[in-house]
């Protein structure tokens, strides 16, 4: 079983920069599939970022060049470096890990873009 808690989100005008944090419980983590996904109000929940136990790293489009995914499997924790926001970037942001049998959500960090 793996537990994961969202942390970071938060208010910033546009142009500003949030670091959102996604700690893991269990010893599975170096062997999990990482992702960030958000949900903005009236929206479907959609695909932010992944990065694999190995491997490369991928970004939706509307994001490519602004935020950076990235983990530390010795902290057991997954991060998202989220710069240049935009008001079209404010939405609840969820933390997802898969295993070949599994799949895990935390409970979502909001971020909201607005000045």
């Amino acid at each position: 079983q793996v537990q994961l808690v969202e942390s970071g989100g938060g208010l910033v005008q546009p142009g500003g920069s949030l670091r959102l944090s996604c700690a893991a419980s269990g010893s599975l983590f170096r062997s999990l599939f990482m992702g960030w996904y958000r949900q903005a109000p009236g929206k479907q929940r959609e695909l932010v970022a992944t990065i694999p136990s190995v491997g490369t790293t991928n970004y939706a489009d509307s994001v490519k060049g602004r935020f950076t995914i990235s983990r530390d499997n010795a902290k057991t924790t997954l991060y998202l470096q989220m710069n240049s926001l935009k008001p079209e970037d404010t939405a609840v942001y969820y933390c997802n890990a898969r295993s070949f049998s599994n799949e895990y959500w935390g409970q979502g960090t909001q971020v909201t873009v607005s000045s």
